[in-house]
């Protein structure tokens, strides 16, 4: 990344040397975070030939996190990873989505900030949505316990 000072939780690099539009990506979510905590997961972060006009994309690696923003083939959805064209259904301001101000610092501290807090209101995996709002409300502690399982996963536990 072009900062001047690591970012705690984030370690990025070039998948190949001879191709920077391709980033592997290590994201090391904080033991405070209360579903996440402690685990270690892997995504790819993937520029397109337009960038920074268009957006680039993350993808999570196997063991793909079970949460309600990433879907089941590792594909993030967050807003700020839409493009910039009109949304046909009216869900997000243009203003949540991608812009060329963002950057891959940005979008790597938006991916850990969901971690911390998933957005069940559009979710990628509706399951796991649904989970965490049973969860949230007391209802079960179904998604605690998948969550904790992918954490193991990707510490290489299970």
């Amino acid at each position: 990344m072009q900062t001047g000072k690591d970012i705690p939780g984030i370690s990025c690099g070039l998948v190949n040397d001879n191709n920077i539009f391709e980033w592997e990506v290590m994201l090391m979510i904080s033991d405070d975070c209360k579903y996440y905590g402690g685990g270690n997961f892997r995504a790819r972060l993937t520029f397109p030939q337009t960038y920074p006009l268009m957006p680039p994309s993350l993808t999570f690696q196997t063991p793909i996190p079970f949460h309600p923003n990433i879907y089941s083939d590792g594909r993030l959805c967050i807003s700020i990873l839409h493009p910039p064209e009109e949304d046909q259904y009216g869900y997000e301001a243009a203003s949540e989505r991608w812009s060329p101000v963002q950057s891959p610092e940005t979008i790597l501290l938006s991916t850990i900030s969901l971690f911390h807090g998933p957005n069940d209101e559009s979710p990628a995996n509706v399951e796991a949505a649904r989970m965490f709002r049973e969860e949230r409300e007391g209802k079960n502690k179904d998604f605690r316990r998948r969550c904790r399982a992918c954490v193991r996963e990707s510490l290489g536990e299970d």
